[in-house]
């Protein structure tokens, strides 16, 4: 199987007219690399001498260093390329119109991971609709997602649960390129902005990350490994509750747990719910930081041993259902602020709908959960096939 060439790859190699004398803004991060490894920035300055104007910084900085959420990125110059780094992230979430004012089209080169709560997404969103009055090209270079692009799970945010991790109706797991996102999100929301998406050239939607050739650079701090990547869609619902996500130790989001927990007793209530393709293994540790730091914390680590029948959502959703059933008084929602949202619970913000939190604590069954989401989903499956970019 040949290597997947991203939309940086392409772009660079066959850019289009208005490259040529189109100021230029580039939104980026560490994982935004060519076939070599070096940096989209780097290679863009490269390739197009004085017309990199402006560097647009996401969650966890341009360089990828900040590691949680809510760790605001500040405005700096690179040394490198001596430009003006513009930070999307903190308390300012959306493009400034003087940044805008300098280029003519922005350039958008994000490893994202095919989830909803995702931010990088939610950021192209708000360059797409800073744009859009201002006449401003959005051009996304596209890559593939690495978690698969047929797998679609989960129930559609509404739109009064709108934050930044969903601004938008969306599943938690999409089944979009970041591309493809643009793509129905410039539609269905009426942004309207002038957006072209130069997709990857060789990706097939049904390919994880390891069989496209590229390259796996962490996306964020927490996503060390394609592994964390699958179980993430679900393991990320975590942050909402007071159980450790695994962050602080080496497997974030397939480790969790808590002081509190008894694996057996939980695996004794799970074994009345199907799980498919992933096995739980009883694991221990102690997180370095953040949740229960210094704390041992007894729980599991998802090993995923089936890709195609495993459900992360479904999964987590199950787990979370037993462990608030077991552990009434210990068990606790997280309160805000998360995510620059400073009322509303967490938890509600990642599901996009309070009613799934409702239904956990009502004693509603995950089944039944799912059940109630598919009328929905069925009707998102069908909007979505207008927006797809790659074969099957």
């Amino acid at each position: 199987m040949g290597r997947v060439a991203s939309g940086l790859e392409i772009f660079l190699r066959e850019p289009p007219a208005w490259a040529a004398d189109a100021r230029l803004g580039l939104l980026s991060h560490a994982p935004s690399v060519g076939p070599d490894l070096a940096g989209a920035r780097e290679l863009v300055a490269r390739r197009f001498p004085g017309r990199l104007q402006t560097l647009f910084s996401p969650q966890h900085g341009l360089l990828g260093e900040k590691q949680d959420n809510m760790i605001a990125s500040a405005d700096f110059a690179d040394p490198v390329l001596h430009l003006p780094v513009v930070s999307l992230y903190g308390p300012r979430l959306t493009p400034p119109p003087e940044a805008l004012a300098a280029v003519d089209a922005v350039l958008v080169d994000l490893v994202d991971v095919g989830t909803r709560v995702y931010t990088f997404a939610a950021t192209l969103a708000k360059v797409m609709e800073a744009a859009a009055p201002l006449g401003k090209k959005v051009v996304v270079l596209d890559r593939p997602n690495p978690i698969s692009g047929t797998a679609v799970e989960g129930n559609l945010l509404r739109p009064e649960w709108a934050s930044l991790v969903g601004p938008y109706p969306l599943p938690m797991r999409h089944g979009f390129s970041l591309g493809e996102l643009a793509r129905y999100y410039n539609v269905t929301q009426a942004i309207n902005c002038d957006l072209t998406v130069i997709p990857a050239a060789g990706w097939r939607r049904g390919d994880y990350h390891d069989a496209t050739g590229l390259p796996w650079v962490l996306p964020s701090p927490n996503l060390p490994t394609l592994d964390a990547a699958m179980v993430y869609p679900g393991q990320v619902l975590l942050e909402g509750t007071n159980l450790s996500e695994g962050r602080g130790t080496t497997r974030p989001f397939e480790l969790f747990g808590a002081p509190f927990l008894e694996p057996g007793r939980i695996l004794d209530r799970l074994r009345a719910i199907e799980l498919p393709g992933v096995i739980l293994r009883t694991a221990c540790f102690e997180p370095t930081f953040h949740k229960w730091a210094g704390d041992l914390c007894r729980g599991f680590q998802l090993h995923v041993t089936d890709r195609r029948s495993f459900k992360p959502y479904y999964t987590t959703l199950a787990l979370l259902r037993v462990i608030s059933d077991l552990y009434p008084e210990q068990f606790v929602w997280r309160q805000p602020p998360y995510e620059y949202e400073n009322e509303r619970l967490p938890i509600d913000l990642l599901t996009g709908d309070d009613l799934i939190r409702q239904g956990l604590e009502n004693g509603l069954t995950v089944a039944e959960l799912e059940s109630a989401w598919q009328e929905d989903l069925a009707g998102f499956m069908e909007v979505r096939r207008e927006f797809l970019l790659y074969p099957e």
